[in-house]
C-alpha cells in the first residue's frame, strides 16, 4: 500500500525541477504584486476555469497555450490588476504579457500561462508588467515570493504539498493558492497552482485535476459569489523517473489521492482565510441518495448567510441549517434527518433534540466548527467548507477599489 506522507514546509517548489520568484512591479503600493514559477523543461498541463460568462482574457490566452500542445513551462501571474471586462486591449496585453515572458526565457510562446488578479475593468498598466517579465528572478527557493506576489484581499500565504510512492520513486506534489472573496468555485473563484514530478500525459492529468476539484475546490464557498478570472493549473514534468502514469497503472490510485489532499488542503486554506473570517466551517454530509446530492447539501448549509451569522454570533441556531437543507436541489426526507454541532445531536427524525447551549457555544466559539448531517436516504457522502460571515467583510469589500 502507497502511503501518503504530507511535506512539513512542503510547497510548489519541493517537486523536482521548478523555479520560481515574486517582485514588487508597482502594481500594488510596496507589496509583491508580479509572480512567475516555471518548469526547467516542457511539462504537462491541465486546468479546470470559471464557469463565469465573463471569462478574463488571461484565461482565454492560457486555455489557447494549452491548447496547442497540452504543455505548460511557464506561468505568469500578477495580482492588483484583473484584465477582465477590458476588451481587444485587454486580450492584446495578455498576449503581450505572454510574449515577454516567452522571449525572456527564450522559450515558445504557447509554452507560457497567462493569470491575473485584482481589480475588475481596469487595462493593466503595461509599463509596470514590462518591468515585471524583465526583473522578475527564478530561484528554487523563490516560493515565498511567488506565494506573496498572488495575494490580493488574502492574511496570509496557502501552500501545501505531499508525497507518494510511484514504481519506488518519491513524486511530490506541491501548491499554492490564493483566494479570500468572491469564492463560490463552480470551478473556480480563486488561482490555484499544482506542481508536480510525476510523469503523465495532458489528457490523463486533466482528468485526474477535474475529479480532484470536484471534492475540493468546487466544494468551498465563502460569499456565494463567483469571478471571473480563476482557475486552477497544473503541471507535471516527469522529473520523479516513474514509469508513466495512467488509470490502469498499479499506483494509480495512490497518485489521484495525494493530488485529492493537495487540492482539499488548498481549498480548505482559502476557506479559512475568508474576508474578514474568524473560524472554518465544515460540513459532513452522509446517508445521501448519492454523493453528489450529499455535496449539493453540504454546500447549500455552508453557503447559507444565516448558517455563517449563526455560527459567527455563536448561536446554536439549528433552525438556520434545516432552512438551508429544505431548499437544497438535493433529495430529503425531513423525518428521517439528523443534524449535530459538533458531537451535540440537536435535531433527530423532523423533531429537536435536548442538547446543552452551553457546551453549544464553546464548540461554536473554535476556530474550526463541524456540522454534520445524516439524511437516512442511502450510502451517499460529501465535505464542504466554508467561514463565518462578519462585519469585517463589508467593511473590506464596501472600500475594496479605495
Amino acid at each position: 500500500m502507497n502511503q501518503i506522507e504530507k511535506v512539513a514546509n512542503g510547497s510548489i517548489l519541493t517537486p523536482k525541477g521548478y523555479r520560481a520568484g515574486g517582485i514588487h512591479s508597482g502594481l500594488r503600493y510596496r507589496k509583491k504584486d508580479f509572480a512567475l514559477v516555471m518548469s526547467d523543461t516542457p511539462a504537462s498541463a491541465a486546468a479546470v476555469y470559471t464557469q463565469s460568462h465573463f471569462q478574463a482574457p488571461p484565461l482565454k490566452v492560457t486555455q489557447e497555450s494549452i491548447a496547442k500542445q497540452g504543455k505548460i513551462q511557464g506561468v505568469v501571474v500578477n495580482s492588483a490588476v484583473a484584465n477582465a471586462c477590458t476588451g481587444e486591449e485587454g486580450l492584446a496585453n495578455a498576449y503581450r504579457m505572454r510574449e515577454m515572458i516567452a522571449q525572456r526565457f527564450d522559450i515558445p510562446n504557447h509554452f507560457v500561462a497567462v493569470a491575473s488578479t485584482g481589480v475588475i475593468g481596469q487595462q493593466l498598466p503595461m509599463d509596470k508588467i514590462e518591468y515585471g517579465c524583465e526583473k522578475i528572478d527564478l530561484s528554487e527557493d523563490g516560493q515565498e515570493g511567488f506565494q506573496q506576489a498572488i495575494l490580493t484581499t488574502d492574511t496570509r500565504q496557502k501552500s501545501a504539498c505531499y508525497q507518494v510512492t510511484i514504481d519506488g520513486k518519491t513524486v511530490s506534489i506541491g501548491g499554492a493558492s490564493k483566494g479570500s472573496g468572491m469564492i463560490h468555485p463552480n470551478m473556480a473563484t480563486m488561482l490555484g497552482f499544482i506542481t508536480t514530478d510525476a510523469r503523465i500525459e495532458p489528457d490523463v492529468l486533466q482528468k485526474a485535476l477535474s475529479r480532484s476539484i470536484d471534492k475540493s475546490f468546487n466544494q468551498i464557498t465563502v460569499d456565494g459569489e463567483t469571478s471571473t478570472n480563476d482557475m486552477v493549473l497544473a503541471l507535471a514534468n516527469g522529473e520523479a523517473g516513474h514509469s508513466e502514469l495512467h488509470e490502469e497503472h498499479p499506483d494509480w490510485g495512490a497518485f489521484q489521492s495525494t493530488l485529492q489532499l493537495v487540492c482539499e488542503d488548498l481549498a480548505k486554506q482559502i476557506a479559512k482565510d475568508g474576508e474578514g473570517a474568524t473560524k472554518l466551517i465544515e460540513v459532513n454530509v452522509t446517508g445521501a441518495k448519492t454523493n453528489e446530492q450529499a455535496r449539493i447539501v453540504a454546500k447549500k448549509v455552508v453557503g447559507s448567510s444565516l448558517v455563517k451569522t449563526a455560527v459567527y454570533g455563536l448561536d446554536a441556531n439549528w433552525g438556520r441549517i434545516v432552512g438551508a437543507i429544505g431548499h437544497s436541489e438535493a433529495e430529503v426526507n425531513a423525518e428521517a434527518c439528523d443534524i449535530y454541532i459538533e458531537d451535540q445531536l440537536v435535531f433527530s427524525n423532523g423533531t429537536p433534540c435536548s442538547f446543552s447551549e452551553e457546551q453549544a457555544t464553546e464548540d461554536l466559539d473554535k476556530e474550526e466548527v463541524t456540522i454534520a448531517i445524516h439524511l437516512g436516504e442511502g450510502d451517499g457522502s460529501g465535505t464542504a467548507w466554508g467561514c463565518d460571515l462578519t462585519y469585517d467583510y463589508i467593511k473590506i469589500n464596501a472600500s475594496y477599489r479605495t
